[in-house]
């Protein structure tokens, strides 16, 4: 039996002495109740912005910026449902757009369910699932990095290279004692892949299919563009893996992540160094960051604009995936570059925040 209620209150307003007329209808839901499309159809029920009692008069000036800002799709979940869902710049639903970085958060996952199963130890060596001699350090060295260290980005191989991708192994070289300093650097988190691979002894792809892609209805593939390991997807399939977070890996009935000490690890601070990084998820709410090609520490939140639980997917040219369990919401941006965008985090997020603030409170 469903928890699902609604109140319906109706506003009327005198047109005469003996004539009422119903002006407006507001439907309230519980808000503890999340909804989930099924898993082989692409039935997906919505929400009214009107009857969520959002500011409707901030809804053009939101999709216009988003337009103007080369975005491709834009989805709102609230309660698992669609309360916004737009296509511009000549787009549609049906496109696979490239999540870029953000698709580290699909690898997260993937290595917490490798875990799960008792395959795999992040706190293991990375040597146990990728063989000796996977960089051009020495095998005390390799024995010091665990998997631990490429979710948090504490490897301390150099990324003072031509090439931050590069995962080859004359390019993977010693400069900090693993946990010791935060960088954020491409090839030791694309090596995780391998690991998962090493670790399971299927092929990376195939596991994540079978083990989490299929079971919430995703579609889309990672494609291999040089080093990276990049996943296209529609933005329905992202608005898919954030209503996977948003209700801790469960999804609907099924528990799919029963870790729930790893899901918390992943989407809490995950060390000292970086207090906005969990496990390749960015964190608001933080009193200072890290960013991709910086060595430097910054004052302040992500998002200052942003709530404070946000949780994050980042990607180039402004990719988004934002989960905020506080208000039940999902939030995905897929498009091309916006002019302000890093690699993660950018001055987009928190501009985007405000007019999705103007809609929303």
């Amino acid at each position: 039996m469903t928890l699902f209620y609604s109140l319906l209150l109706s506003f009327t307003l005198s047109c005469s002495d003996d004539s009422n007329e119903i002006i407006d209808e507001v439907i309230i839901e519980n808000p503890d109740e999340i909804y989930f499309p099924p898993v082989n159809s692409d039935d997906w029920e919505t929400t009214a912005i009107k009857g969520l009692g959002w500011n409707t008069e901030a809804e053009q000036p939101l999709y216009d910026f988003l337009e103007e800002k080369d975005t491709k799709a834009f989805i709102i979940l609230k309660n698992g449902k669609i309360a916004v869902e737009k296509y511009f710049n000549g787009s549609s639903a049906y496109d696979n757009n490239p999540w870029y970085s953000a698709g580290k958060t699909l690898t997260a996952f993937t290595v917490g369910l490798a875990q799960q199963e008792g395959l795999l130890d992040i706190d293991e060596p990375s040597t146990t699932y990728l063989g000796t001699q996977w960089a051009d350090i020495t095998t005390d060295q390799e024995q010091a990095i665990t998997v631990r260290n490429h979710l948090t980005m504490t490897s301390g191989l150099d990324y003072n290279v031509s090439n931050q991708n590069c995962n080859d192994f004359d390019c993977l070289t010693y400069l900090n004692e693993p946990g010791n300093f935060w960088y954020y650097h491409n090839a030791t988190y694309t090596l995780l892949t391998d690991i998962v691979t090493g670790a399971t002894n299927i092929d990376y792809n195939t596991y994540f299919d079978t083990k989490l892609k299929n079971k919430i209805g995703m579609n889309g593939t990672w494609v291999s563009i040089g080093y990276a390991n990049i996943y296209y997807s529609t933005a329905r399939s992202m608005a898919r893996f954030g209503l996977l977070n948003l209700n801790k890996g469960t999804w609907d009935n099924t528990k799919i992540f029963t870790d729930q000490n790893y899901f918390t690890e992943m989407t809490t601070t995950s060390q000292n160094l970086n207090q906005s990084y969990g496990y390749l998820w960015w964190l608001n709410g933080k009193s200072s960051f890290r960013a991709p090609a910086f060595e430097n520490e910054f004052p302040g939140e992500l998002m200052p604009d942003g709530p404070d639980d946000l949780i994050a997917g980042l990607g180039k040219d402004d990719q988004k995936l934002y989960v905020v369990p506080s208000q039940n919401l999902v939030i995905v941006r897929m498009g091309d570059d916006t002019g302000q965008a890093l690699l993660g985090p950018s001055s987009f997020d928190n501009d985007l925040w405000i007019k999705i603030n103007a809609l929303i409170d």
